[in-house]
């Protein structure tokens, strides 16, 4: 095995003895002849079935609706993308020249299909039993952090709608600075609201999750306030 694929292995804890589904997995369709669609397919279904299965018991009283919206907020490019990051997917991705002249290394669906291949190449390489021990580890904490009370609705989206209820502006949001290198960034943006004198800062790996992060903290400060 080389010393690339230990590095990615060890980070996602599961080592190929199928190299080959390893490598068909970070290789999209870009980079020409044999991708990962097809493993993507397959992961995707595997993940919806695992993720549905842990919270059809995880919350014995939800009904179909408040699983179906769980299950979403989970297995949503997004999260797989945000996930991709924590392994630093990038780093590994065969792409062809013009997705790596527009750093489709960093683009969100690429990350997250990359994510859905690799439980596809697990899924083959090792059976299911492996497959779904590997994906709920990978979720672990964001399965403990699941709420019933808070899928329906982002952080953005309900500052939003609390503002409007009370009459006030809709929140700005403003990018103010960008750290690390083009593959592992952290966007930090601040969120100014009419009722806080002081702009509110959130951090993420995307602008879009950095904005969830400052809107997050400025609903709980306005919720204390109100409380």
């Amino acid at each position: 095995m080389s010393s690339q694929y230990q590095k990615l292995s060890r980070r996602i804890g599961y080592f190929f003895a199928d190299l080959g589904l390893l490598e068909l997995a970070l290789t999209h369709r870009s980079f020409g002849g044999k991708n990962n669609e097809r493993l993507e397919f397959l992961g995707d279904s595997i993940l919806n079935y695992v993720i549905a299965e842990d919270l059809f018991h995880r919350f014995p009283k939800a009904k179909e609706g408040e699983l179906s919206r769980l299950r979403a907020s989970l297995v949503k490019g997004d999260t797989l993308a945000e996930l991709a990051r924590e392994f630093q997917l990038g780093d590994f991705l065969k792409l062809g020249a013009g997705e790596l002249k527009s750093g489709g290394f960093r683009r969100d669906s690429i990350l997250a299909d990359t994510v859905e291949g690799i439980i596809g190449g697990i899924y083959l390489d090792a059976g299911m039993d492996v497959c779904r021990e590997h994906i709920l580890a990978w979720y672990k904490e964001r399965l403990d952090a699941t709420s019933l009370k808070i899928v329906t609705k982002d952080a953005k989206t309900r500052l939003q709608e609390f503002l409007q209820a009370r009459r006030h502006g809709l929140p700005q949001y403003d990018v103010v600075k960008i750290d690390g290198e083009p593959h592992d960034q952290t966007f930090y943006v601040h969120c100014q609201i009419e009722l806080c004198d002081d702009s509110i800062e959130g951090k993420g790996n995307s602008r879009r999750i950095a904005e969830q992060n400052a809107a997050a903290k400025a609903l709980a400060k306005l919720e204390k306030k109100n409380d």
